[in-house]
């Protein structure tokens, strides 16, 4: 018999309220509504209050998770939450997660692959179900970037925002995660990076993100089309027999180029990214959550999820919903 990870439930958490590009060039950046929508499409942002960290947007998307899946958190054995932003350097974002939700001895870890990790994160969830050692597992993308952002530079600060979103996995005999594939470039290292760390309780490099956004760019629409072929082969359809794309919500200009290449009209495409931004690790659960509380991914529809990240990481899952 085989054991199958079954999504059984999303949910999603957007601080605040939405923070449009007009109210950033208000705030004295040097932009503009335009000049932002003609480059990434991105309308609105949401911004974490003081003090708001990436477990406590976390609980919240798992709730809905949890809630939709009618799962305990008490009866779930694996929570891994994918974040760039954790709360502590140590312990895991996971483990404080796992404290908040009041689950005692499930295993709790972190995974770092930053705007892939979600993809990341699914997938090591779906090996530790289909192995037999697991059946119920919590996992989380959350990121508070804006904690990150050099608030002077343009090219970045108007790109993201802040977020997360969750799904249940549960072993089953129906068919659920069908292929995943992961893939990680280190030689790309520089072209998206926080280049600094603390050591003796001081900033040593530079703490803010940086981004060679052209460089970015082509990368990622190159390795975001492969990976989506490449899922497609390893479940044994084609790309066009799926049903839903559900990309990471980066840029519109990169989701559009990717369904493009795999030859996927745009009503097939579940887009968030003119009202969320780039949330990271958040994005592809976050767009998840969106499409299925509103009726348009439906049970035995077929979904692609994609990520692409600095590392130079990136990924992609298809499941049976």
């Amino acid at each position: 018999m085989s054991i199958y990870a079954r999504l059984t439930g999303v949910g999603g958490y957007l601080p605040g309220q939405p923070v449009s590009n007009h109210d950033l060039a208000a705030r004295g950046i040097d932009t503009s509504d335009e000049w932002i929508v003609e480059r990434t499409g991105i309308r609105f942002r949401h911004l974490a209050a003081p003090g708001e960290t990436a477990s406590q947007m976390a609980a919240i998307a798992a709730g809905g998770a949890l809630d939709m899946a009618g799962v305990a958190s008490a009866n779930l054995d694996l929570i891994i939450v994918a974040t760039s932003t954790p709360d502590y350097i140590f312990p895991s974002t996971a483990c404080i997660l796992q404290g908040a939700l009041g689950n005692k001895g499930a295993t709790a870890f972190d995974v770092q692959a930053v705007c892939s990790g979600f993809i990341h994160a699914l997938a090591i969830a779906d090996k530790f179900i289909r192995s037999g050692s697991h059946k119920k597992a919590l996992v989380v993308g959350a990121d508070v970037f804006s904690r990150i952002l050099d608030w002077h530079d343009r090219g970045t600060c108007v790109l993201f925002g802040d977020g997360a979103g969750a799904v249940v996995l549960e072993a089953s005999e129906k068919p659920g995660i069908l292929a995943s594939a992961l893939h990680a470039d280190g030689s790309l290292v520089d072209i998206l990076s926080v280049p600094g760390q603390v050591r003796n309780g001081k900033i040593w490099g530079d703490p803010f993100l940086r981004m060679e956004g052209h460089a970015v760019f082509k990368t990622a629409v190159r390795v975001l089309a492969s990976v989506a072929e490449e899922c497609c082969v390893a479940a044994g359809i084609a790309s066009g027999d799926v049903d839903w794309l559900v990309p990471h919500q980066a840029n519109i200009r990169i989701i559009d180029a990717t369904s493009r290449k795999m030859k996927l009209p745009h009503e097939k495409v579940v887009t968030t990214v003119a009202r969320h931004g780039n949330t990271s690790a958040a994005s592809v659960p976050l767009a998840l959550n969106e499409a299925v509380r509103d009726g348009r991914i439906g049970r035995g529809q077929r979904v692609l999820l994609e990520g692409v990240g600095g590392g130079f990481t990136w990924g992609a899952v298809l499941f049976e919903f």
